[in-house]
């Protein structure tokens, strides 16, 4: 693993522009940079890969001018820029496989370096989950915890909002800038002026759906622990529980009435693992038994200089690759497998197709047929 370290003003607009490219995701960004070890380099490498791929296909890279502008203006909305190799990007979040390539930050970043625990759960909660979710995240901020969570409505609100004293981190699925839901803006503003605001998104992107499980994985991500209030049997908490497992972090869950559809996923989530906590003092028994080191899930053999690089890819490789994949995620070995190439080659030519826009990979190493 490299050293931290901090970007020039046109290093972190390359590593912005790339980051900021079509059908570039944070594994095929991790890629990239282990491929060319910078992003200016990747950067002029994007359009032979992606016409590699598919003949004829062109990405679309952000011009410089666009990315000093969203620089420019997170700056003058009080925020900042923070690429994931530099000295102040949340630790936690840099030892995912692969972290998020950069996050904006409104607020106290001192925070995300302190011992962290999420919360989440139902946003239609029920008043016992919402009175739990308060006095939970109220006693751990005061027991020395950062409360996580993702400023939506219900267990999300309630944590924060118990927690703005003792500090606590929002992630939002949009831009920084972008308050949703919009019934939230006094606790927004609450927050950045008390507490932690983060982002993976561009300055004023407005969220989508498929920005939530970005959002979710990085929620996860900056907590050692994440503690499910109420969830239904297919709500987002418990993809964040899923995600959570996968980066190696303690899975938690609050029990509740089986004849409750709020607390189906919850009760799930206990019988299937996840460890049962009534109140803060459970929680803080479980994140106090926990290893310092190895907080994060193995990292995914997507590439390695050795078999994922170098010689020329056959299009014959890539398109036994293209046909092996599924429209539903599938794991890298597997792909690896059943074409009979290395896998760590499989995770070139995934790059390659996910730049053409034809694959999509996911962090733990699964990749899909783009739809």
């Amino acid at each position: 693993m490299t050293l931290p370290r901090s970007l020039t003003d046109a290093e972190r607009v390359d590593w912005l522009r790339l980051a900021r490219t079509q059908n570039v995701g944070p594994v095929t960004f991790a890629q990239l940079i282990a491929r060319y070890g910078d992003a200016g380099r990747a950067l002029s490498a994007l359009p032979e890969i992606a016409a590699r791929a598919v003949r004829g296909k062109s990405v679309a890279i952000p011009p410089a001018d666009l990315i000093r502008r969203e620089i420019d203006a997170a700056t003058k909305y009080g925020a900042r820029i923070v690429a994931s190799c530099e000295p102040d990007f949340p630790a936690l979040l840099r030892a995912l496989d692969p972290p998020p390539p950069a996050l904006t930050l409104l607020g106290n970043a001192a925070l995300a370096a302190q011992p962290t625990c999420a919360i989440v759960g139902a946003r239609n909660a029920s008043a016992a989950g919402r009175k739990i979710a308060r006095d939970m995240a109220a006693t751990l901020g005061k027991a020395g915890y950062t409360i996580v969570s993702g400023l939506a409505l219900g267990i999300d609100g309630e944590a924060h909002a118990a927690s703005l004293s003792t500090g606590t981190i929002a992630v939002l699925g949009g831009g920084i800038d972008h308050v949703y839901p919009p019934q939230h803006d006094r606790l927004y503003a609450e927050i950045a002026q008390q507490g932690l605001i983060l982002s993976e998104m561009p300055f004023g992107h407005r969220a989508k759906a498929q920005d939530f499980p970005r959002r979710n994985r990085i929620i996860t991500g900056l907590a050692r622990g994440t503690v499910v209030v109420e969830a239904a049997e297919r709500s987002g908490s418990l993809i964040s529980a899923r995600v959570a497992n996968e980066q190696g972090r303690e899975v938690m869950a609050v029990p509740g009435c089986p004849l409750d559809p709020r607390a189906a996923g919850t009760n799930n989530l206990i019988r299937n693992g996840a460890a049962l906590v009534r109140h803060a003092g459970d929680v803080l028994e479980v994140l106090s038994s926990l290893p310092l080191l190895q907080v994060s899930a193995p990292p995914a053999d997507f590439y390695d200089p050795v078999h994922g690089g170098g010689d020329p890819i056959p299009p014959s490789e890539t398109a036994r690759v293209r046909e092996a994949l599924s429209p539903h995620a599938m794991p890298l070995d597997e792909i690896a497998r059943a074409t009979g190439i290395h896998a760590a080659r499989v995770g070139a030519i995934l790059m390659e197709l996910e730049l053409a826009g034809e694959a999509i990979t996911f962090p733990g190493g699964l990749a899909a047929r783009a739809v």
